[in-house]
């Protein structure tokens, strides 16, 4: 393929890309992230993710207030070069302002949730919690895979530290008094 034909986002700016770019390139792959000014493109997800994200946005849909919102595989805003996209997030309801909404700033983001994957395991079990602690998200859940089932670890923000700090590991029932009242059955995976 000649560089004629590339499309835009194949080779980086000086610099890198920032945030906005990801609204204006034409033709990105879906669930394009930006990381430290470099465009991340994800792989094919395997089932186990997709019904995972599934089990968790359903049971944080049942059990969010009202002024809360829960919004999948949508990009945070969190700098200039930095725009992740959590598989789940649980955001403020005055931050949904509309159908053409790409993205949430760190202020209206009370829980990012990353499901990991066997591609991007690094990045949502290091740099991605690094970042959404660096922002400010209060919330952080990483959800790894155990004997077919997810294990959901929650962390909390250190507000003078800004790293989140492991508060539980939850494997047949995630049920949490914070960010709001959560009871999930995990073990209902294996109906999905």
């Amino acid at each position: 393929m000649t560089r004629e034909k590339m499309p835009d986002w194949a080779i980086p700016p000086e610099g890198g890309f920032t945030a906005e770019d990801l609204d204006r390139l034409p033709d990105l792959p879906p669930h394009t992230e930006l990381i430290d000014g470099s465009l991340v493109l994800v792989s094919p997800q395997r089932d186990f993710h997709s019904v995972a994200i599934d089990l968790l946005m359903a049971g944080l849909r049942v059990t969010a207030p009202g002024f809360l919102r829960v919004r999948r595989e949508m990009t945070v805003t969190l700098g200039p070069r930095q725009r992740p996209e959590p598989d789940l997030m649980v955001v403020k309801a005055s931050a949904v302002t509309g159908p053409e909404l790409t993205s949430f700033r760190p202020a209206d983001v009370l829980l990012a949730v990353e499901v990991v994957s066997p591609d991007s395991e690094e990045r949502d079990r290091e740099r991605k919690p690094d970042l959404y602690a660096g922002a400010g998200i209060p919330h952080f859940w990483l959800v790894e895979r155990e004997g077919g089932r997810p294990v959901v670890h929650v962390y909390e923000l250190d507000a003078p530290t800004r790293k989140y700090v492991a508060v539980g590991i939850h494997r047949e029932q995630l049920k949490l008094a914070l960010p709001f009242a959560i009871d999930i059955d995990l073990t209902a995976i294996d109906q999905l």
